[in-house]
């Protein structure tokens, strides 16, 4: 080898040739056994890394919403004030002297994205769209009397971006989010999207707050929304007064309906009724032979579950009693043998929330996994051949009440 050469360090001591001295200059690399590193991941680890690309995932789609919508509303704001005067340069003019710095580099990253061709809509070819969080909060900041007619309290505002900067910095640096860190960002982009006037066109939303990922995979789960495990986790999130203290209108079927019966006082009811909500209420029969079969599921003693389902009918019967218009609280029994529960609020509108739950062999109601769905039509992706909404499973059990309903009888 010439003196320019490069010599290499000695190979096994099992070919030939081989020697343990290293020549002076010789440039030594460490065998990977030497070094004893170990680069595969084990489970635990593979688990760590999908905790954190979940919960960044999350973040990353709430820091997402919030920045779109402070985006159109310092445009809405902004846009008609400035660029009468000052054309496209409009976001340059409103960020005056104090905002040079952060501006002219948004413009510069916007003409190199220009020149290498990364914009891919063009529609986010201003320099609004390369604006960050902190530099459209910094926009709002200095035109505030322009937006307090919109806005009740500038401190809210200021709090809830305070909190999502946290975020913000761990989810572009990719390091671990808590899940403590995680909640607070969640609650903090729901509240700042309420502030800035953000969901309301979802009615149901009002109910039950509409999650971000929720709305860009909702698809891939028809109208699942959320599932628990058992009643008591489910009236944990979702208390009975958040599922029915609103009802327009309330159906639902069941065995006893202790989700009803037990966790809705029979005064509220009276005054939902009153309010104009209708409601139709269908149990089992407590006299047929359905309801002992279920008695010998679950071990229970002769005439247990019987008795149980009496009581709630008469507890409603009491209910309906006290109501100007009875018409409007209908009681219903059914002979065939159950096959779920569902409470189904506002079915017959695109705001209906249902809870449903199938009876397991032997499982009482309270231990049994819960749906809960939500109603209007199902998000389709683009590439549906068939397009438009599809029916998802809330339609399908909406239907089986009304099936139902259809072959029971009244309780007078």
């Amino acid at each position: 080898m010439g003196s320019g050469g490069l010599e290499l360090p000695p190979g096994d001591g099992g070919h030939e040739g081989s020697s343990t001295d290293v020549p002076p200059g010789a440039v030594s690399l460490a065998r990977p056994m030497e070094i004893g590193a170990e680069l595969n991941w084990d489970a635990e680890a593979w688990h760590e890394v999908r905790t954190r690309a979940q919960r960044a995932g999350r973040a990353y789609i709430w820091l997402n919403l919030v920045e779109q919508r402070l985006r159109a509303v310092v445009a809405a704001v902004l846009r008609p004030i400035y660029e009468p005067v000052h054309g496209d340069e409009w976001v340059v003019a409103a960020a005056g002297p104090a905002g040079q710095e952060w501006v002219q580099r948004a413009v510069a990253v916007r003409e190199v994205s220009r020149r290498k061709g990364y914009l891919l809509d063009p529609a986010d070819d201003n320099v609004l769209s390369f604006l960050t969080l902190p530099q459209l909060r910094e926009l709002m900041v200095q035109h505030w009397p322009c937006f307090e007619p919109y806005f009740d309290e500038r401190r809210d505002v200021e709090l809830a971006l305070d909190e999502l900067e946290v975020t913000r910095n761990v989810v572009s640096r990719n390091r671990a989010l808590s899940e403590a860190v995680l909640a607070q960002a969640e609650r903090a982009s729901a509240r700042l999207l309420e502030i800035l006037g953000a969901g309301s066109d979802v009615p149901s939303a009002r109910r039950l707050p509409v999650d971000a990922v929720e709305q860009l995979v909702g698809d891939r789960y028809g109208d699942v929304v959320a599932v628990h495990p058992d009643r008591v986790r489910l009236l944990g999130r979702f208390p009975a007064e958040d599922l029915f203290g609103r009802a327009r209108r309330l159906d639902a079927i069941g065995i006893g309906l202790n989700l009803l019966v037990q966790n809705f006082s029979g005064r509220r009811l009276v005054r939902l009724a009153e309010a104009g909500s209708r409601v139709r209420l269908l149990f089992l029969n407590p006299a047929s032979s359905a309801v002992k079969r279920r008695e010998r599921e679950l071990g229970l003693k002769r005439g247990e579950l019987s008795r149980a389902v009496e009581m709630n009918i008469l507890h409603m019967r009491r209910v309906r009693s006290r109501l100007r218009d009875p018409g409007a609280f209908e009681i219903q029994v059914f002979d065939e043998t159950p096959r779920f529960t569902a409470y189904l609020v506002d079915g017959d509108g695109s705001d209906g929330i249902a809870v449903v739950q199938s009876y397991l062999r032997r499982s009482r109601g309270m231990e049994a996994p819960v749906l809960v769905l939500r109603g209007g039509a199902r998000v389709v992706k683009s590439d549906d051949i068939r397009g438009g909404g599809e029916g998802g499973l809330f339609e399908t059990y909406r239907e089986e009440f009304e099936l139902a309903w259809a072959d029971s009888r009244p309780v007078s």
